[in-house]
């Protein structure tokens, strides 16, 4: 990792910075996605700009809805250095595929639940027909 001692920055410090909370960077250790800060003298993580950056690459990352694993593969290319814009993008096409496909599902589920909404004339009696939707059998 590159030079980190230009800040040093507590957990709490980058939390606040990285718009997230102490938890969440935790979480982003144990998952292998953020290395072990190194320590003050008296035990506590101190971060630095490296560390900032790396966070803010996950969190922009998980706000486009990149998996852990996806953005493990992503950091895995940037962390060795031996990449290719290419590959990259191929990442980031194979996500944009994803997306699209939960994209048609929920137009799918939206016209599902629509059809099932239409059915029901919101009356004040225990006759439901959402229910009835609901609890038919077969496909």
């Amino acid at each position: 990792m590159a030079d980190n001692s230009a800040v040093e920055l507590t957990i709490g410090s980058l939390a606040k910075r990285a718009d997230c909370r102490v938890e969440t960077i935790r979480f982003y250790e144990r998952a292998g996605l953020m290395p072990a800060p190194p320590r003050s003298p008296g035990g506590h993580r101190l971060y630095g700009r490296q560390h900032m950056k790396r966070m803010t690459f996950i969190r922009r990352a998980r706000k486009l809805g990149f998996t852990l694993n996806e953005v493990r593969r992503l950091l895995g290319l940037a962390d060795s250095g031996d990449f290719t814009c290419t590959e990259v993008k191929a990442e980031t096409l194979r996500h944009r595929a994803d997306v699209r496909r939960k994209i048609a599902e929920l137009k799918r589920l939206d016209a599902a639940l629509d059809a099932i909404a239409t059915r029901c004339n919101g009356g004040t009696g225990k006759d439901c027909a959402i229910f009835d939707a609901l609890f038919e059998t077969g496909p």
